[in-house]
């Protein structure tokens, strides 16, 4: 059973409901959203007035996943999540599970109790509005994860940042971890069109390295597709994957994408349209255990 607990400083008591409200046996009270998530984010928590993705990423990335460019991943992760033979309504926890995408496919796919948890509270309004099924919180995963320990059967990391030993604190003894990060060639045409950088990176050994202290690999697999971009599209995934996009690489992207001026002075009065983009969209899907202490 997955136990909220509460996050005031000094505090940790466990939550419990009080209508819309979650509330602890000192006094602390949480109010839910109208669209049905809780704010547990504490101001020493947060490093900014409003932290996590900006409106317009959560914006590009809800309309790429609506055109069916997250559709690739899915199979990949069910059969992560499947190997490892979890019993209905095993605990899931998704940490930085963003406008709940992934988590509300697995929720709507398998038998789990879904929770999510991402530090942008417009984000986790996105998936609670698109994903009632779920559980969904507004917490920093970099500090800490408000559940009791042991609470969870399995954790997901797709494509976000964790912290370890809280991670470990949370998950069951015999629970799992899958974490996928971008895997080396992900949106490297991309990269080198428009941010001028295409050389291959390796994401997976510092992330496995990472967590070396409390999480062990068990396997690993690369997943890659193609993805046919239109102009929209492209815009969107560098709106929704690169925070630090400059003007001037926004530029380079118009130019790269748009229409082709007409050939001939026939073709005058006609609209060209833009070719579409091949990109190689990949990810690391690592499933990892936590360690046994040493005795």
């Amino acid at each position: 059973m997955v136990t909220l607990v509460c996050p005031v400083r000094g505090c940790g008591a466990p939550l419990s409901r009080d209508g819309r409200a979650l509330v602890c046996p000192r006094g602390h009270r949480f109010d839910g959203a109208r669209s049905g998530y809780h704010n547990l984010l504490q101001p020493q928590e947060r490093r900014s007035r409003r932290p996590g993705d900006s409106a317009a990423a959560l914006a590009a990335r809800r309309r790429l996943f609506d055109r069916g460019h997250g559709d690739w991943l899915v199979p990949h992760l069910l059969a992560a999540v499947d190997a490892l033979r979890l019993p209905p309504g095993a605990a899931v926890l998704d940490v930085g599970c963003g406008e709940g995408f992934y988590l509300g496919t697995l929720a709507r796919e398998r038998r789990i109790d879904a929770h999510g948890l991402d530090i942008s509270a417009p984000a986790v309004d996105l998936a609670a509005r698109r994903h009632p099924q779920a559980t969904w919180i507004v917490g920093n995963a970099d500090r800490t994860l408000p559940y009791a320990a042991g609470s969870f059967d399995l954790a997901l990391a797709l494509t976000s940042r964790v912290d370890p030993g809280e991670l470990r604190r949370v998950l069951a003894p015999a629970a799992s971890f899958v974490l996928a990060v971008p895997a080396a060639d992900d949106l490297v045409e991309l990269r080198a069109a428009v941010l001028g950088e295409g050389r291959l990176r390796d994401r997976l050994r510092p992330a496995l390295a990472s967590l070396a202290a409390q999480f062990e690999l068990v396997r690993h697999v690369t997943v890659r597709t193609r993805l046919q971009l239109d102009a929209a599209d492209a815009r969107d995934l560098l709106a929704a994957t690169y925070r630090g996009v400059r003007h001037r690489e926004r530029r380079r992207a118009d130019g790269l994408l748009e229409p082709a001026a007409p050939a001939t002075a026939g073709d005058r009065g006609e609209v060209a349209e833009s070719a579409p983009i091949d990109v190689t969209a990949s990810r690391d899907l690592a499933t990892l255990r936590p360690r046994l202490p040493r005795l």
